[in-house]
């Protein structure tokens, strides 16, 4: 009989999970007891049967492995009767999702900080999955925090590290543990999704492309579907090997963190198409020959041509985006008499409107785009929907945003991020905006006159539960619009996201610099909130 070990602990302050769980850097995670309260607390809190099973896997960041065979000798104790854990401690959390649908296990822990970077002075993070391979929801996340400061134990069994790298079964305690390929299942999925044959004519055509992994959890699922089962050259995916450290880069898919591959895109020798994904795989970034595609036109353009891929063909249910994304899809939507939801900044809040088949695609301005074949967004799935896309219709990428443009038009738009700033400060500006809230309307700044601020709060269509206080709104009555948001993905200090956006009609002035046909917007930003006052800041970090 398996001999129980129950330790005493006290808990520790700020395990509060954010929208992708708890977050912090590895020396916390590194303290005694730390990750262990936090698990603890969320087998204390989550519904399951005994003897059910626990998917776990992470991006493969410094700390994973220590943390996942910790893991795996307490799930053991709280009585799960399987673990599924990815080889080398390596799921992709798109493939997390799908391994926990597919083997119908009740939840998963997904041990990654995504676009943060990785290394012993970094970062590190746990997010709890539950059944339908969704991230936590509210009421779960606020049951965890809870159990966080009160807990006072948590359990273990006695047992050897479980060999990571060796695919089969091993027993901990009266537990099974299987190590599983973790690219399989997922690339079987990615072949029922789209339209391979096509792909592979237009490689076999000529068709070239270059797919950045940021040496982070993508490389292997990259190598394996593009390269060996869609043709494309080898080399086609670089920095494929997933890092502890990401290779010292910041594994975040943007136009800062992906230059080279920008660089390449636009110039002369480019491939047809680039693409990069971040962390745990979850993000993508599309850059045409010459063109680059923000995540909110991307999603629209997605959206648009769908139903393109067999999986989707004659059933797009709905479109969902979140706040802060721009209204392209919103565009999309009414054009092909679906609906379009908008939802606060969190993949959690899609997974309801999934589950209940009012929506078929989901997509964030924060390179998140994903559809109902899991419940997280997922980067190589958005990749592969552009290749099917652009190898049926035979079209280059920066035609076809043409094309999208002088039918929907266009909605220019930018995030401005001012990353590690003084919270005191960022707090001060938030509540500076809120208390300005009532009195916003009406006023003009510079040619912009506001029509309407608000604090933005959601009801979710299904389950009819609020989420409030989500971000601040500023509507102008020229349609253009300002959003202000502290993100909570980040470990240190405070990140204030600025979104900007205007729409021009189809006809209009469809390809100009996106900074200057948002610096009305820009200027209004800064004299509306105080930035430069409250951060000390006169530019932000990161322009997407």
């Amino acid at each position: 009989m398996t001999q129980i070990v129950t330790v005493q602990t006290q808990p520790y302050d700020g395990q509060a999970p954010g929208t992708s769980g708890l977050r912090k850097k590895v020396k916390v995670f590194q303290q005694a007891n730390y990750a262990e309260n936090f698990i603890q607390s969320v087998f204390d809190s989550v519904t399951r049967e005994p003897g059910s099973t626990l998917v776990i896997g992470g991006d493969g960041r410094f700390h994973n492995r220590t943390v996942i065979q910790q893991a795996i000798r307490m799930a053991a104790a709280n009585g799960y009767g399987r673990v599924l854990v990815g080889r080398g401690g390596i799921l992709s959390t798109p493939a997390a999702s799908h391994v926990i649908r597919k083997y119908k296990a009740s939840g998963g822990l997904v041990l990654s900080a995504s676009h943060n970077p990785g290394g012993p002075d970094e970062d590190f993070g746990i997010k709890y999955n539950i059944a339908n391979g969704g991230p936590a929801p509210e009421g779960v996340t606020r049951a965890i925090h809870a159990r966080t400061l009160e807990i006072d134990r948590w359990f273990t069994v006695e047992a050897r590290d479980v060999d990571l790298d060796r695919i089969g079964d091993v027993e901990v305690g009266a537990m099974t543990v299987s190590v599983i390929d973790p690219v399989a299942d997922y690339a079987d999925l990615m072949e029922e999704l789209f339209d391979f044959a096509a792909i592979r004519k237009a490689v076999a055509g000529g068709f070239t492309m270059r797919f950045d992994a940021m040496s982070a959890v993508t490389g292997p699922y990259a190598v394996e579907i593009l390269e060996n089962r869609l043709g494309f050259a080898k080399g086609t995916v670089v920095n494929g090997t997933p890092l502890e450290d990401f290779g010292g880069h910041h594994p975040d898919p943007n136009l800062i963190h992906a230059r080279e591959l920008h660089d390449l895109m636009m110039g002369e020798d480019a491939p047809d198409i680039g693409a990069a994904s971040d962390g745990d795989g979850d993000r993508n970034l599309i850059i045409g020959r010459g063109r680059f595609i923000t995540p909110s036109d991307s999603l629209a353009m997605l959206a648009a041509n769908i139903e393109i891929a067999p999986a989707y063909k004659g059933r797009l249910a709905g479109i969902a985006r979140s706040m802060p994304t721009s209204a392209a899809a919103d565009r999309v939507a009414e054009a092909l008499g679906v609906p379009c939801f908008e939802t606060p900044t969190g993949w959690k809040f899609f997974g309801n409107l999934l589950d209940a088949g009012k929506v078929t695609i989901c997509g964030e301005e924060s390179a998140g785009t994903g559809s109902d074949h899991v419940r997280e967004k997922d980067g190589l799935w958005a990749v592969l929907l552009w290749l099917n896309i652009l190898a049926v219709r035979q079209i280059p990428v920066d035609r076809l945003a043409r094309e999208h443009w002088a039918r929907f038009g266009r909605n220019y738009y930018a995030r401005h991020d001012y990353e590690g700033i003084d919270k005191d400060g960022a707090d001060a500006l938030m509540a500076g905006l809120e208390d300005s809230l009532g009195s916003l309307a009406g006023r003009s700044v510079g040619a912009l006159r506001v029509k309407l601020a608000d604090s933005f709060s959601y009801t979710d269509p299904v389950d009819g539960s609020v989420s409030e206080n989500q971000g601040i709104r500023v509507l102008f009555e020229d349609g253009s619009r300002i959003v202000f948001r502290l993100s909570g993905t980040g470990t240190q200090g405070a990140t204030l996201r600025v979104y900007l956006e205007r729409y021009e009609p189809a006809g209009g002035r469809l390809d100009e610099d996106t900074g200057a046909m948002l610096a009305e917007q820009i200027a209004a930003a800064d004299a509306i909130a105080g930035i430069t006052r409250h951060t000390g800041r006169s530019a932000p970090d990161v322009i997407t």
